[in-house]
């Protein structure tokens, strides 16, 4: 670690990583509920289980990214953070919204709409922390020297923010509700975090592989310029069933088509540079998630986002668990495991310390992408058998339901490897014996404890 002002970064993966516990046990708590529906339907309702799901899933994300980007910053523009006491400032204001929200959810108040339930005072501390986390980073960085990495990723952060904005936005005319939704659903998921990811991607092969500089930058200004091409008008893939003009199925399905690119892009990226690498890192387990997180982020939002994004697939497709199985792989590949990979990666220098439980956390790779690989599969198939069932037969929906209660009962099975990886890997990254701390020496330099 070269910059004392990265510590923050430390407290905001470690919060991260507490959400993430809570999402994963959430989410097999939901599937289970799909196996035995009346389970806790009283004390706690599935929609509320749900909520929690998902918005631990966007908040532990952001956190993550935040952190990533208060760790890779001043390593890019070879200065100190602005205000450290800003970033701490900013990470309370997150975590009390956070529990303001659970507790809101618990009681039964929420906004109701799909993942920006939170409530209005929620809302507000978000954007209030985003604008503090925007003004600390852009001073940093324009005081500092400038890269590709941190112009995309700023790019990909004020853009995120911006986005925000539209949650505050509810009218009365459902279509509208609905497009502006999508405006921070889809330009979130599918445009602004792409470029933070692959800006944190480009960083974590430049330190890991040690490929010049150069050549990181030209592939990242090639995935970019895709991103953005594809991701914006491809938002029409959502506006096919909403009351929007039909002019939109033929836009959505066009530049759907287009988003597989840039993720294909990621992942061709990740390989040719540990191809070209000229650097025999220590740390295998942060190269291993990078590898996986652009490979599964190919296969969940390219592959399986296509296959049903064309309108007339989407037209008998769209809400089955065909969706639920494109959403899972896609969110784990692209933005978990790309943070996992940052979380690895970072760790180890933050505490002070030579890359360590390699073989566990790698082991918490194979469980976590195995058991989402599986609950893709599952999924997959039971969307299928609903879409043919429901869609084109016309069963009622709860006797489709129960035809599906095989496959209900194997997604469990997998999401409890996910749970049972991800413990490990939070295991892994924050349980460390004494005698797995390595001092510098004449055989580990300092570098090397470091991680670099």
């Amino acid at each position: 670690m070269k910059y004392q002002s990265q510590k923050v970064a430390q407290a905001y993966f470690i919060c991260a990583m507490a959400l993430f516990a809570i999402q994963v046990l959430g989410g097999l708590l939901a599937g289970w509920i799909y196996v035995s529906p009346n389970f806790l339907s009283e004390l706690l309702p599935f929609n509320i289980i749900r909520m929690l799901h998902t918005n631990a899933l966007i908040i532990w994300l952001l956190l993550g990214f935040f952190g990533a980007a208060y760790f890779l910053i001043p390593e890019e523009s070879e200065r100190e953070i602005y205000s450290v006491k800003l970033a701490y400032l900013q990470l309370a204001i997150l975590m009390i919204g956070t529990l303001g929200a659970v507790g809101s959810y618990l009681v039964g108040i929420h906004g109701g709409r799909e993942f920006l339930e939170q409530p209005l005072w929620v809302k507000f501390g978000i954007l209030v922390a985003a604008l503090i986390f925007l003004f600390n980073v852009s001073m940093t960085v324009l005081a500092g020297k400038k890269t590709a990495i941190t112009n995309v990723l700023l790019m990909g952060l004020w853009l995120l923010s911006l986005l925000w904005i539209f949650a505050f936005i509810n009218p009365e005319n459902l279509s509208l509700d609905k497009m502006y939704w999508w405006f921070v659903v889809h330009l979130w998921v599918e445009a602004t975090w792409e470029l933070v990811m692959a800006a944190i991607l480009a960083f974590l092969l430049l330190k890991l592989t040690g490929v010049d500089r150069e050549v990181v930058e030209k592939w990242l200004y090639v995935i970019v310029a895709t991103a953005l091409f594809s991701g914006i008008l491809g938002t029409g893939h959502h506006f096919y069933w909403i009351g929007l003009p039909g002019y939109w199925q033929w836009v959505g399905s066009i530049f759907s088509t287009f988003e597989v690119i840039p993720f294909f892009l990621m992942m061709s990226f990740a390989f040719v540079m540990v191809w070209k690498g000229r650097k025999n890192h220590p740390n295998k387990a942060a190269l291993l998630w990078s590898l996986g997180s652009s490979t599964v982020a190919f296969f969940g939002a390219g592959v399986w986002g296509f296959l049903h994004t064309l309108h007339g697939v989407n037209f008998y497709s769209h809400g089955t668990q065909i969706t639920a199985a494109h959403g899972h792989l896609s969110f784990y590949g692209a933005y978990v495991a790309l943070n996992l990979a940052i979380f690895t990666y970072a760790m180890p220098m933050l505490r002070g310390r030579a890359p360590y439980n390699q073989v566990l956390n790698m082991a918490s790779f194979w469980l976590m992408t195995g058991g989402m690989a599986f609950m893709t599969f599952v999924l997959t198939f039971a969307g299928t058998i609903q879409t043919h069932m429901q869609r084109v037969i016309g069963d009622y929906y709860m006797d489709v339901q129960d035809s599906l209660s095989i496959f209900y009962l194997m997604r469990f099975g997998a999401g409890a490897a996910v749970v049972i990886g991800a413990l490990l890997f939070i295991y892994a990254l924050l349980v460390v014996r004494k005698d797995e701390v390595i001092a510098p020496g004449p055989s580990h330099t300092a570098s090397t404890v470091a991680g670099e």
